[in-house]
């Protein structure tokens, strides 16, 4: 007798049940508000507080607390911490007109701009594109150069003066006029100081450059490199024609880090003449006004407004190119 064999069918499956979205506890809840909060309250308070505090003083004429009752205020303007007064836009119309230092020290910031852009990023750009061909004792090259980067302002100054000095300084000794009545005074001239000061911050400058523009080059895809080579570019054509137009996204980070860098310009020259005699820029300029012997705390405020409207120009530029190459995607 045959036995007929039965079909045995696969068990059926369960239904898959639809994955909910998993309810936060209060713990959640309670560390994501810390993780979030605690770096908002502290840009609050040490950013956006300062700033706009800045913008509100710039329109008055206050001495800072404990100073000197404010004088020659606007006529019936109210009284701020009564030594104080609200100023309007005089401060800034002051700081255009009347103010002999302002116009020197835009036109200082401006020079250092240009060296920036045209001596610092060049230089940056030759020694990453040397140290990324891979010549010999790239390693060492490269620490060398990034030295100045990981040094203080401060102590790049310090450096920089046993060069410069007068009496005993090595750039002296070498042309040999040190310790005699033809030596050159690099930081006292106000017609060298400024180049001088310069030198020192295209030092550490290029350095920084050259690290940002390194990063882009591991970025580009080789197999960029190996086409140009088979369509007969040279190493400069390759460069320029291939190389180059795919790193435009760290050309624009290293303008806007230039642009921010020459206007914030501040240690090597304070370091060197306190930002006088040649040396005046816009933000040792705000530091001399707002705690130095005169403490005009309003002139000050507006002339770190001025500062800060030039500043968020290359922000807002490069906030807008990438916003809208993102939208493009």
């Amino acid at each position: 007798m045959t036995v007929g064999s039965e079909a045995v069918s696969p068990p059926a499956r369960a239904p898959r049940r639809r994955r909910g979205v998993r309810r936060l506890s209060r713990r959640d809840k309670t560390v994501a508000a810390l993780l979030l909060g605690i770096p908002l309250l502290l840009d609050l308070v040490f950013i956006w507080l300062p700033a706009l505090g800045s913008v509100g003083l710039s329109f008055t004429k206050w001495n800072g607390v404990g100073g000197l009752h404010a004088k020659a205020c606007l006529p019936n303007v109210p009284s701020i911490l009564n030594n104080g007064c609200l100023y309007g836009v005089q401060n800034y119309h002051q700081a255009a007109t009347i103010y002999p230092e302002f116009w020197p020290a835009v036109r200082h910031n401006l020079i250092w701009l240009a060296v920036f852009i045209l001596v610092a990023t060049p230089l940056g750009m030759l020694f990453a594109v040397l140290i990324d061909r891979g010549i010999k004792g790239s390693r060492m090259y490269q620490s060398a150069l990034f030295l100045p980067v990981m040094l203080s302002l401060a102590l790049i100054g310090i450096i920089w003066e046993f060069l410069y000095s007068q009496n005993f300084g090595l750039i002296n000794t070498v042309l040999g006029r040190n310790g005699n009545s033809n030596a050159i005074d690099w930081l006292g001239d106000p017609h060298l100081n400024l180049w001088a000061v310069l030198v020192e911050a295209t030092w550490r400058q290029a350095g920084y450059v050259m690290v940002l523009y390194l990063a882009g080059l591991k970025a580009v895809d080789p197999t960029l490199r190996e086409a140009a080579r088979v369509d007969g570019a040279n190493a400069w054509q390759t460069f320029w024609r291939v190389i180059f137009p795919t790193m435009r996204p760290i050309n624009i980070v290293i303008l806007v880090v230039t642009v921010i860098e020459s206007l914030r310009a501040f240690d090597l020259v304070y370091i060197t003449n306190k930002g006088i005699n040649g040396l005046e820029l816009l933000s040792v300029l705000v530091t001399s006004n707002i705690v130095g012997e005169t403490q005009r705390v309003g002139f000050g405020s507006a002339l770190g407004v001025v500062l800060l409207v030039i500043s968020l120009v290359p922000i807002s530029v490069f906030l807008f190119q990438t916003f809208r190459r993102e939208e493009a995607r």
